[in-house]
């Protein structure tokens, strides 16, 4: 299996959801730099199951120990590691139908795959639980981002068919991010997401699921930052957050929708504000050529429905080549959509560190934090 992302900065994950643990690697981390342990707590809080309604009642405390990388509070220069503990698996819910293809998820195309010796228990290495991992790795790259007053934050711009305002793409503030931060569902206008809870809660209580969008922003990057085609901004973002499970689309700026525009009206002009060269507009959500331009970077990312749902659904017998009917048992979010929130801003902080990596090498970035 394939899972390692990063050029400068690289970032392992490992385990599977019914497995004992599940971790990450970060190789490429600079030494010396402090990292806020807290920080990290919190961060995993806003992504771990069991906490709403909203989410599974899985219960994991997702307490993290760090085994390498890491002394007096300090980054050492050697690969960064940590342990996730998995806790509170009900495997037995996932041995009546070891041989049934799930709907939605990647069953039949891991078996394929894999030849039939991967973890099926709640997707196996496939899981959301992966993101537990993930999650860590992108509270590292945050709060060193954060040093340098960069700072990543997103908003459940829908759900279903409810949708909110999304961010004003030339001025986001670190004020935005750091209370939408602070939100169990993160959204601009509490009277829609309220609408969206019930959405959810009538999905649930329809033993069915929904899905939605997440907007996200950075703020106070530099311009300059990426390459042309293959290693553009837009491609590295792409990548590392279609890897996140059940993301199907990534669209920056005006994305689909800038095609209803003429030219005239979807390029951004410049102006001087403050001695620095600004947009009047970000409908490309902050990058040119695939290199940042100095406004927010601003993306969406869609969701889609939680696939495991207690409603009958048509599939087959993998063994016996035998067409059935499933009802999927357990305990699923009936939306993940909340907790995808800063799983997609961990994968930005980890894109964006990178780059700054690739830019300013080790030393010159030690040299910047110190500034």
């Amino acid at each position: 299996m394939s899972s390692m992302i990063g050029n400068r900065l690289k970032l392992t994950i490992f385990g599977e959801s019914h497995g004992r643990a599940v971790g990450a690697v970060i190789d490429g981390l600079p030494p010396g730099i402090y990292l806020d342990l807290d920080y990290i707590k919190y961060e995993m809080g806003r992504r771990k199951p069991g906490e709403s309604s909203f989410s599974t009642s899985r219960s994991e405390d997702d307490d993290f120990q760090i085994i390498s990388g890491y002394f007096e509070k300090k980054t050492t220069g050697a690969p960064l590691c940590a342990l996730i503990s998995n806790k509170d698996q009900h495997s037995e819910d996932y041995a009546n139908i070891k041989n049934l293809l799930r709907p939605g998820h990647a069953d039949y195309t891991g078996f394929i795959k894999y030849a039939g010796y991967n973890d099926y228990r709640g997707g196996g290495h496939f899981s959301g639980r992966l993101t537990a991992p993930l999650v860590f790795a992108g509270a590292v790259a945050k709060q060193i981002l954060e040093k340098l007053d960069i700072f990543i934050g997103g908003h459940i711009k829908s759900i279903k068919d409810i949708s909110e305002e999304g961010f004003n793409k030339i001025k986001v503030s670190r004020y935005d991010i750091l209370r939408l931060r602070a939100k169990d569902f993160p959204v601009i206008n509490e009277s829609i997401g309220k609408k969206m809870k019930e959405c959810i809660l009538k999905a649930k209580d329809e033993r069915d699921s929904v899905g939605g969008v997440i907007e996200t922003a950075v703020i106070n990057l530099d311009a300059g930052l990426g390459e042309p085609f293959f290693d553009s901004v837009e491609s590295r973002l792409a990548h590392i957050l279609f890897s996140i499970p059940a993301v199907k689309g990534v669209e920056f700026g005006e994305g689909f929708s800038i095609t209803a525009m003429k030219g005239s009206e979807a390029n951004d002009g410049y102006t001087v504000i403050d001695g620095k060269i600004e947009t009047y507009t970000n409908h490309n959500g902050g990058i040119l050529g695939g290199i940042t331009t100095g406004m927010p970077l601003i993306f969406q990312v869609a969701v889609k429905p939680t696939p495991s749902i207690g409603r009958q659904q048509k599939t087959v017998d993998i063994k016996k080549l035998e067409e059935v009917e499933i009802c999927v048992k357990g305990r699923h979010d009936p939306c993940i959509v909340p907790r995808v929130v800063p799983v997609v801003e961990a994968a930005t902080a980890l894109t964006i560190l990178d780059f700054m990596l690739d830019r300013e090498g080790e030393q010159g970035f030690r040299d910047k934090l110190r500034m």
